[in-house]
């Protein structure tokens, strides 16, 4: 597959990406995202430069336009349902930053696997980056190699790139979650494992089974 760049306007990030993956939890769900791909990197590099507007109307051949949901239906694995037999992660915030929990459960029964927090001063994202990690951990200890969900793409890119890419500011408050993301990013460093890391599709679905039922 040819490489392309993408140029990113207006999102949670802007810059030049070089995957959709990066891109689309850069636009997902963010109101006005604009966004566009580049054959080269001269041209996505001409383009920051100028505005969104300018490149809008203009599609370079064999241009990507795919758009956002279709990768994260395609991340989903299946169109129909999820996996029954699989694992299902998830974080609850109260706050942001604020009061942390992270949870593993089985996702045909619900029966939690794991349970960890509270931790204070933490962010969904990370609890859901810790989430993933301590269940691939934990199953590859265990032999298990079913697939895990989440319902976070920015954690699902994290775990990609082995790191936890973290606004949040280290405190007094929150050094224990560091010293979690510091032991993650160690363990997905110096291991591999077998289980699929899956989108969980929310809109086809429902709430993700892990889901701490807090929201308003």
């Amino acid at each position: 597959m040819k490489k392309k760049y993408y140029v990113i306007w207006k999102g949670r990030q802007t810059g030049i990406f070089t995957t959709w993956e990066e891109t689309a939890a850069q636009v997902n769900g963010f109101t006005g995202a604009e966004y566009k791909a580049f054959e080269t990197k001269a041209e996505a590099e001409r383009a920051f430069q100028g505005n969104y507007q300018a490149h809008k109307r203009k599609s370079p051949a064999g241009a990507s336009k795919q758009p956002v949901q279709a990768w994260l239906n395609a991340a989903s694995d299946r169109a129909d349902g999820p996996i029954r037999d699989s694992y299902c992660v998830d974080a609850a915030s109260s706050g942001n930053p604020g009061r942390l929990e992270y949870r593993c459960v089985y996702t045909a029964t619900r029966q939690e696997i794991f349970h960890q927090g509270p931790f204070q001063h933490g962010t969904n994202n990370v609890g859901e980056f810790l989430a993933i990690v301590h269940a691939l951990a934990l199953f590859k200890e265990k032999g298990i190699r079913q697939p895990v969900y989440t319902d976070s793409v920015n954690a699902m890119l994290w775990v990609k790139a082995k790191k936890c890419k973290t606004k949040l500011v280290r405190s007094e408050q929150n050094a224990p979650l560091f010293e979690r993301i510091a032991r993650a990013e160690v363990w997905l460093a110096s291991n591999t494992y077998e289980n699929k890391i899956l989108k969980w599709n929310t809109r086809a679905w429902g709430e993700i089974p892990a889901d701490f039922g807090r929201k308003s």
